[in-house]
């Protein structure tokens, strides 16, 4: 029978997963493409997603991590976090992932779900949590941004999907998808002024 903190782990587990398969067989420009806006990448969210887990999993409970993250120094530029420099590899960003998500599976097979930790970048107010809701803030932040990172697969190339193994979608064609979404636009402009 598993435990809260079990199903909590497997969810964030999970979400880890379906963030790297987003860079599955994509170009170097292709990982690191601008799509929308805002500037959301798919090496981007992989790199902030490995700052988020050693911040949450590492600093929070005094838990050092002993990685370099340039990108939060003093000084250093806005969204930094959340883009590859020319200097930084697939592999470099990936491999940090890796280590973050391990870093983060010990301390959380070390503590107990009520272990406090503190939250220095939160107001003093709200800073000290547990690992219970750390887990669950970390678990909802990397399905979120695996939710960006399949919108952003999907501009690329299409691909699009929970997992590599279950992509969660109705069987359909090209065909039928493309008639599918025209009747998602009339429906839409139905409402058009």
């Amino acid at each position: 029978m598993s435990t809260a903190k079990d199903d909590l782990h497997r969810y964030l587990r999970v979400g880890r997963e379906s963030v790297l398969w987003k860079l599955d067989g994509l170009s170097e420009y292709d990982v690191r493409r601008p799509l929308v806006p805002t500037g959301t990448n798919l090496l981007g969210l992989v790199k902030h997603l490995a700052s988020v887990e050693l911040g949450y999993f590492g600093d929070c409970f005094d838990r050092p991590h002993g990685e370099a993250l340039p990108w939060f120094e003093e000084g250093a530029e806005a969204n930094a976090d959340m883009w590859a420099t020319p200097d930084e590899s697939r592999e470099d960003i990936v491999s940090l992932y890796r280590r973050a998500a391990a870093h983060s599976d010990s301390t959380i097979e070390a503590l107990d779900l009520d272990a406090v930790g503190r939250v220095p970048w939160w107001p003093p107010e709200h800073n000290e949590v547990t690992l219970h809701r750390l887990l669950v803030h970390v678990a909802t932040e990397t399905h979120r941004h695996a939710g960006h990172a399949d919108i952003v697969r999907e501009l690329i190339d299409g691909t699009a999907g929970l997992r590599k193994d279950n992509d969660n979608l109705p069987d359909g064609d090209a065909a039928w998808w493309a008639a599918y979404r025209e009747r998602l636009e009339e429906a839409a402009r139905s409402f058009e002024d």
